[in-house]
């Protein structure tokens, strides 16, 4: 089968073609992403492969089902960016990766979660230039803190667990609770109890117009004075500039996010010689208590692998008419 990929780097070209066994399908990296203005590129090929990035919308379905394209292979479990309803009303089916390696995510959750806590990102340059004071590098337990969880799928579950391991109070909110987590110790609550409760507010739910600026004005205004919020799930769940004045004010103590709103601009790209010209992530690296990775969070051995493996299962299912087990339904 041939295939197109948009938004490639050097990893996705390695693990693609690793995994790709005995060259089943004909794979061609672009590293451009995809939208309405580079669909041309999807002339000759029969299925494109896509990430977080890429612009599948009305306009760009139209153009690659006039060029061929019969399937839309997502290397990702968000499916946010497809126009699902556009997809199916043009017969072009569309797969997922629904589950790479939750433990990836959630440990970059835990991650954030220790960096901004202990500071050990600011005491490491400190000692790099010959500075070993600990002046204002103070930190908590995180023993006994409670940690709220908005959305307890495959990653919010993994996330769970860890933060029981540290011996903190887990408090949860999903639309299905998970039998699984309440025998192991966690209790779900209402949102609003959530935001009222948490010392250390994270997310892990999926980006729906119902969760859409989840955290706002609103809901940082419920919060305890000096909450920390982690966001390793989709930009869009926290507005940016409420968040900003959270800061501001100080009724955010910390923030830690891997992904951003508006990344698609940023992310997964060397701007280190360019002007951002951003001022809303520019003004969010200006502080001290805010630490940001781009799109880090599920960038591992094991989930590249799997990501790979799966995908291209994927495309090997519908090549030959088999069940399509990871297909998204409009």
């Amino acid at each position: 089968m041939k295939v197109a990929f948009f938004s490639t780097k050097s990893y996705d070209k390695e693990y693609f073609t690793k995994f790709n066994t005995d060259n089943v399908h004909e794979l061609t990296f672009f590293e451009v992403p995809l939208n309405e203005q580079t669909a041309v590129l999807t002339i000759g090929f029969e299925a494109i492969c896509v990430f977080v990035n890429d612009i599948i919308n009305r306009e760009t379905i139209k153009i690659i089902k006039q060029n061929g394209i019969s399937l839309i292979a997502l290397r990702c479990a968000g499916f946010n960016n497809v126009d699902l309803k556009a997809a199916h009303e043009n017969q072009i089916k569309v797969v997922r990766v629904p589950a790479y390696s939750p433990e990836s995510v959630a440990e970059h959750a835990a991650a954030l979660i220790l960096t901004l806590n202990r500071k050990t990102h600011k005491a490491y340059n400190r000692v790099r230039e010959g500075n070993f004071s600990i002046e204002n590098l103070t930190g908590f337990n995180l023993f006994a803190k409670t940690v709220g969880v908005i959305g307890t799928g495959l990653i919010g579950k993994a996330f769970c667990k860890i933060m029981l391991g540290f011996g903190c109070k887990v408090l949860a909110y999903d639309i299905k609770e998970s039998s699984d987590l309440v025998a192991k110790g966690v209790v779900y609550k209402s949102l609003d109890d959530i935001l009222n409760e948490s010392d250390i507010l994270s997310l892990h739910c999926p980006l729906t117009p119902e969760t859409a600026h989840v955290i706002d004005a609103n809901a940082i205004s419920k919060m305890k004075d000096g909450v920390m919020i982690i966001n390793t799930s989709r930009g869009a769940l926290i507005q940016a500039k409420d968040a900003i004045e959270g800061l501001k004010n100080g009724k955010i103590g910390y923030l830690g996010i891997d992904v951003y709103e508006q990344e698609a601009d940023l992310f997964f790209q060397d701007l280190s010689e360019s002007v951002i010209l951003d001022d809303v992530i520019a003004r969010l690296i200006s502080f001290p208590n805010v630490l940001i990775t781009g799109h880090l969070g599920f960038f591992t051995k094991e989930a590249v692998e799997e990501i790979a493996t799966i995908t291209l299962n994927n495309l090997t299912s519908f090549e030959n008419n088999r069940e399509l087990v990871n297909e998204v339904k409009s």
